[in-house]
């Protein structure tokens, strides 16, 4: 019987100590570019969105903008994962209409314009895998300079004429993507 407690007793323990270690947690560290969302209507308080994009925010760090994301090359827009464009009525991108549904956005950076590139692609990583086949739409914007430089890059949504605009800034770069209802 002493026996028999003995042994219970170290069973108890170890399936303590196990259970212990099962409920320890590790948690990363805070991504050096955090993800953040913005959405149009920009309050808080209003439930019904038009358009909503979720995206990483890279830094510049004493980099220049031509060096994270090159001229003539597909980008990402942002770090990490491709952002995914929501948009929850169908819009227009220039010409192209497009239906409500969630989407891949891209960019291809350019010296005066950038092309802005909606894909049928979800849960992308960066743009490794971007296939051209699979766009939705695809508009050029010309860049402009703004009068603050951004650290971080962001995205801001704006009313306009028609529609939403879609605001791109990064160092002194600036880019107004026009979505249309």
């Amino acid at each position: 019987m002493k026996t028999q407690s003995i042994f219970l007793t170290i069973a108890m323990a170890f399936v303590m100590l196990i259970s212990v270690n099962a409920n320890a947690q590790e948690f990363a560290k805070m991504d050096k570019s955090p993800m953040d969302a913005a959405a149009f209507p920009t309050s808080y308080k209003e439930a019904n969105k038009l358009i909503k994009i979720v995206y990483s925010r890279p830094q510049l760090n004493d980099r220049s903008i031509s060096k994270l994301a090159p001229n003539g090359e597909v980008w990402r827009t942002g770090a990490n994962e491709a952002p995914e464009l929501t948009l929850y009525t169908p819009m227009a991108l220039g010409k192209t209409k497009i239906p409500a549904g969630t989407y891949t956005f891209y960019v291809i950076p350019g010296e005066k314009k950038w092309t802005a590139i909606i894909s049928k692609d979800v849960n992308v990583w960066g743009s490794y895998f971007y296939n051209e086949s699979n766009d939705v739409a695809r508009i050029e914007v010309p860049v402009t300079k703004g009068d603050e430089s951004l650290e971080a890059f962001s995205i801001a949504f704006e009313e306009a004429n028609e529609g939403v605009h879609m605001h791109l800034g990064w160092g002194n770069m600036r880019l107004a993507v026009p979505f249309t209802k």
